[in-house]
């Protein structure tokens, strides 16, 4: 820490030193200015080196000691030439930089031979105490010249004749230019579209591998598909020749396994050959299977229009058998199916038809609420024992809830002195 002194300590003052240190006692340190040091700054910080014959702790010497060149603020005028010499010396005027790079006027006959007009040396900044509000003269003078220029291009432009206008629009259409430039080395789409890995900058997008320069998913996944040109190179493997391709590899490999002699890289015109034909004969069975099943059950489609009760609802004519202990009735009539199960015939002395009744996500009759389908009808009588026997077993539930609640107090025994 900061608090220990420069000066030479014996052993036993260097010992209590580090227990006030170690306790968190010891005042912090004063420097020669009078002010504290932080007491968090370390010893090696604080103490000045052994060659500055500091006495104190002190900081002094941590701070910056140059000073900033005098050139950065003083300024002199440019008109005035001051340290001029007298005689021409080889190299005094540039030591670091050739005679390409000088920014003075050149001499008709150099320095070295007249010992005229001899230039300050490099000491001298060049653009010291230049004004740079006196730039924005000279880019008024230049856009007053533009202006000039453009207006009097527009006025020629404006005297062409109507006929040599005329002529110009009936070239047009003979005149073709090369939307996108081409060079020798590289492609087109290259030089004008944006680069693929710039549409999208997330870096949770469409990974862009730089070795292949491909990039599999779509970068913009979200835009609009008749504006975005690119949309990952995974839409051209599933588009076009690709995927005929893919096709043809495919029907290659099938006849491999069926003992076919087919080879897709030593034998290419040949397997393509085969696939055509594959096809051909595909489609020659795909007619004969389809006329043949017209033959037999005919086009729907090119029959008359359906009936109306068809087109209007689930409507279908259904010969009913009603039986019945009298006699058998046969009839005809428009009905809507409602259920799987016969309807409007009760059974087992029932009054009313099953699924009349629901509880619990089960059905059930109506008329003894019994969720059995093949049960005896019990009516009101069945309806009350089943609400009793309900009830009895809520009684017992809460009685066994009680009873676990409050345990029945336990007898102790008195044991027998002798």
């Amino acid at each position: 820490m900061a608090t220990a002194s420069v000066a030479f300590k014996s052993r036993e003052d260097h010992r209590k030193q580090l227990e006030l240190e170690e306790a968190g006692l010891a005042p912090a340190e004063v420097d020669e200015d009078g002010k504290e040091i932080n007491s968090h700054i370390l010893q090696y910080m604080s103490s000045a080196p052994w060659y500055l014959y500091a006495e104190k702790p002190s900081l002094k010497h941590q701070r910056k000691w140059k000073s900033d060149p005098k050139c950065t603020k003083s300024w002199y005028d440019r008109s005035a030439k001051v340290c001029q010499a007298d005689k021409y010396k080889k190299g005094a005027w540039a030591m670091k930089r050739d005679a390409k790079s000088c920014t003075e006027r050149p001499c008709k006959i150099g320095a070295k031979w007249t010992n005229m007009h001899i230039a300050p040396d490099e000491k001298i900044e060049t653009w010291n105490g230049y004004d740079a509000s006196l730039y924005a003269c000279v880019i008024d003078r230049y856009e007053a010249r533009d202006e000039v220029t453009d207006g009097e291009d527009d006025e020629d432009a404006f005297k062409v004749d109507e006929a040599r206008v005329d002529e110009s629009k009936q070239m047009d259409f003979a005149k073709v230019e090369m939307c996108v430039r081409t060079t020798g080395g590289g492609s087109a789409l290259e030089l004008l579209d944006t680069a693929k890995y710039l549409l999208n900058f997330d870096v949770n997008s469409a990974y862009y591998d730089p070795k292949t320069r491909s990039m599999r998913e779509d970068p913009l996944p979200n835009a609009d598909p008749n504006e975005k040109f690119y949309g990952g190179d995974n839409q051209y493997r599933v588009s076009g020749q690709a995927l005929e391709f893919k096709q043809l590899n495919i029907h290659a490999w099938e006849a491999i396994e069926k003992g076919q002699d087919i080879h897709m890289q030593a034998a290419p015109s040949k397997a393509e050959l085969l696939f055509r034909n594959y096809k051909v004969i595909k489609e020659k069975l795909k007619s004969k299977l389809r006329d043949t099943i017209l033959e037999k059950y005919g086009n729907a489609a090119s029959e008359e229009d359906l009936p109306r009760e068809l087109l209007l609802g689930q409507t279908l004519r259904i010969l009913l058998k009603l039986k019945t202990t009298r006699a058998n009735i046969f009839r005809c009539s428009y009905l809507i199916p409602k259920s799987k199960y016969e309807e409007d015939i009760w059974i087992n002395n029932h009054t009313s038809v099953w699924g009349s009744w629901w509880k619990d996500h089960q059905w059930g009759y109506k008329c003894c609420k019994q969720t059995i389908r093949n049960s005896y009808c019990t009516g009101s009588a069945g309806i009350e024992a089943a609400e009793a026997a309900v009830d009895l077993m809520k009684a017992n539930t809460a009685r066994k809830a009680t009873s676990d609640e409050m345990p029945a107090p336990v007898e102790e025994k008195v044991l027998a002195i002798w």
